[in-house]
């Protein structure tokens, strides 16, 4: 009853607080001065890096408790972490394209924060193409696991990339010290929707990892009583 309920919440509320933000930057958001409507884009854009940061944290955390204890509820919420990052991964390096054209003049430059997330996204390729590659169950969770550590290893570099090579991404630029505390870099009016969106991305995750956890869950149950009937 409370797992259903779990449920309930997180589909509709994410859902509904996506809309709501929607409704909130299109119709409320004022357009920022300097670069104009396709500022917008930075409500989808960044929101999208944070789950996709996420997102493979969780991979990297999962996996290591899957090497550790060898339970396969820890390789199923890394398998079904890693799906919902590789699909934000995608969505960052569109937002990305698509808010460069307007501000860069070109879709795509091999910038060091853009190579770095195209390699993250190719790394996650390689790990699903190898859990497609073999039939067993445990090689392929141990493989799987030891890529997805790998893989996590590169979001560092991807957030750091900004300060060690000459990139034409910013700083995060969010938040600024001054005077020992943290304050606002941006307006007010432009910063709270971002948060706001944000919070709805995670909600949104979350609920996508549970469905695909169960998904996942039942999969294996299934498989399971298909080798039983075979062995009968």
């Amino acid at each position: 009853m409370m797992a259903s309920r779990w449920k309930l919440f997180l589909e509709w509320g994410s859902i509904l607080s996506l809309i709501a933000c929607a409704y909130w930057i299109f119709m409320l958001t004022p357009i920022e001065t300097s670069q104009g409507f396709s500022q917008k884009i930075m409500y989808l854009h960044v929101p999208t890096v944070i789950v996709t940061y996420l997102a493979f944290f969780i991979v990297f955390a999962f996996s290591i408790a899957y090497l550790w204890k060898r339970d396969l509820m820890f390789d199923r919420i890394a398998k079904s972490s890693a799906e919902i990052g590789l699909l934000f991964c995608a969505l960052v390096l569109i937002s990305g394209a698509v808010w460069g054209r307007p501000t860069w003049g070109t879709y795509w430059v091999w910038d060091a924060r853009l190579t770095t997330t195209l390699l993250l996204f190719l790394i996650f390729m390689g790990y699903f193409l190898l859990r497609m590659s073999t039939e067993d169950r445990d090689k392929e969770s141990r493989l799987a696991a030891v890529i997805g550590i790998i893989g996590f290893l590169d979001i560092p570099i991807i957030h750091k990339s900004v300060e060690w090579w000459r990139t034409l991404h910013q700083p995060t630029t969010l938040f600024k010290t001054e005077d020992g505390m943290a304050k606002p870099s941006i307006p007010d009016e432009l910063l709270y929707p971002l948060l706001a969106t944000m919070m709805a991305m995670l909600l949104f995750y979350l609920f996508l990892l549970q469905l695909r956890y169960r998904m996942e869950t039942s999969q294996d149950e299934l498989k399971q009583l298909m080798a039983q009937d075979r062995m009968d």
